[in-house]
C-alpha cells in the first residue's frame, strides 16, 4: 500500500482510507472483521466522526475493536455536527471544543487524535476562536494535526491567514466532495487547497455506489444497497447527465480491461493534492476491492482523457 503526506504535518497516510461512517450502524462483529480486514492490506487511515453511527457509535466501536492496534493507524475524527437537538449551539466554539475533544477521546479509547476536523462551518464562532482552540490541543498533545470539512475556498484562505498572523496550528487538509461526477471542487476548492500546500481528502468518492459498477440505468436498484434504503442518494446521483457520464467510463474501462471501481480510485489519485481516498465498507471483501482499484496508475494521457469523459455541460 503506498502512503502519502497530509499537507505539511509529519503524518503519512495509505492511499485507500477507510470511511467509518457505518460504525454504529453495524452490528460490533460485522464492523470488527471490515476493521480486521483494513488492517491486514494496509489501510492506515481511519475517518470517522463524533456524530456517526447514531451520535458516538462509529468512535465506540473503533475504540473497542482496535485495542493496541491503534498507534498503528493514523486515526482521524471530526466534530461541529449536533450531537443532541439543541439548535443554537455554537459547534466550534472554545468550550464546544473542549468538551467535545475529551468526549471523543474517551469513546476512542485514545489519549491523541491525529487528525481533528471542523466538519462544517459555524458562522455563530469566529474562525479565530476555533482556530485558537484547536491550536491549544496541538501543543497539549491531544491532537496532532487539524483539518476542516465543506469549508468554502475563501473560508479555507481565511483561515489560513489567520493561523499565519497569529502563529497557530493551521488546516492541513480538507474533506470534501469529489468524485468523477461530482467534480464542483476543481472551480476554486482544489487550487486553494494546493496553494496552501494541504492535502483533499475526497469524500463520497464512489458517489455513494453510482461509481462502483453495480447499478445500471433503467435496470433495477439491487437490493440492500444505499440507494434501495432510501432516495436521498439515489436523486442526488442518478440522472441523466451523470449516466452519460458512467456509460462513457464504463465504455473507457471495458477497452482497457478494467473496472469503473478502479477507475474512480485511479482517477482520484491522479491528483497530486489528494492525500486519501477514503471509501466506507459494510463487509471485509470491499476493502479488498478498493485496495486492488488502487493499483491502476494511470497514464497523463489516460487521465485527461478521462477528464473529457467525465466533463459537465
Amino acid at each position: 500500500m503506498k502512503k502519502r503526506p497530509l499537507g505539511l504535518s509529519k503524518l503519512e497516510v495509505s492511499v485507500v482510507g477507510l470511511g467509518c461512517n457505518n460504525f454504529g450502524i453495524l452490528d460490533l462483529e460485522t464492523s470488527r472483521k471490515v476493521v480486521d480486514r483494513a488492517l491486514t492490506q494496509g489501510i492506515t487511515l481511519f475517518d470517522t466522526a463524533d456524530i456517526y453511527g447514531n451520535r458516538g457509535g462509529s468512535e465506540a466501536q473503533l475504540g473497542e475493536i482496535l485495542g493496541a492496534r491503534r498507534k498503528n493507524i493514523v486515526l482521524a475524527t471530526k466534530f461541529g455536527m449536533a450531537m443532541d437537538d439543541a439548535t443554537d449551539t455554537a459547534r466550534a466554539s472554545r468550550g464546544y471544543i473542549m468538551a467535545a475533544v475529551e468526549a471523543s477521546l474517551k469513546r476512542l479509547r485514545t489519549d491523541y487524535i491525529d487528525l481533528y476536523q471542523l466538519h462544517t462551518p459555524d458562522p455563530k464562532t469566529p474562525m479565530e476562536e476555533t482556530l485558537r482552540a484547536l491550536d491549544d490541543l496541538v501543543k497539549q498533545g491531544k491532537v496532532r494535526a487539524i483539518g476542516c470539512s465543506n469549508l468554502p475556498a475563501a473560508g479555507i484562505r481565511d483561515a489560513a491567514a489567520i493561523s499565519a498572523r497569529n502563529g497557530l496550528a493551521s488546516f492541513v487538509t480538507a474533506q470534501d466532495e469529489y468524485s468523477l461526477v461530482m467534480r464542483d471542487a476543481e472551480r476554486d476548492l482544489l487550487p486553494e487547497i494546493a496553494a496552501r500546500k494541504m492535502s483533499l481528502l475526497p469524500f463520497f468518492p464512489l458517489a455513494s455506489g453510482l461509481l462502483t459498477g453495480k447499478y445500471q440505468k433503467d435496470r433495477a436498484i439491487p437490493e440492500g444497497t444505499r440507494y434501495a434504503r432510501g432516495t436521498r442518494f439515489s436523486d442526488r446521483y442518478m440522472n441523466d447527465e451523470n449516466w452519460a457520464i458512467v456509460e462513457r467510463l464504463r465504455a473507457f474501462c471495458d477497452a482497457r480491461g478494467r473496472t469503473l471501481l478502479e477507475l474512480a480510485f485511479a482517477w482520484l489519485l491522479s491528483h497530486p493534492s489528494l492525500a486519501s481516498v477514503i471509501a466506507g465498507a459494510t463487509r471485509p471483501d470491499q476493502i479488498e476491492m478498493n485496495v486492488r482499484a488502487a493499483a491502476w496508475e494511470l497514464t497523463p494521457d489516460e487521465a485527461a482523457e478521462v477528464d473529457r469523459l467525465s466533463a459537465k455541460g
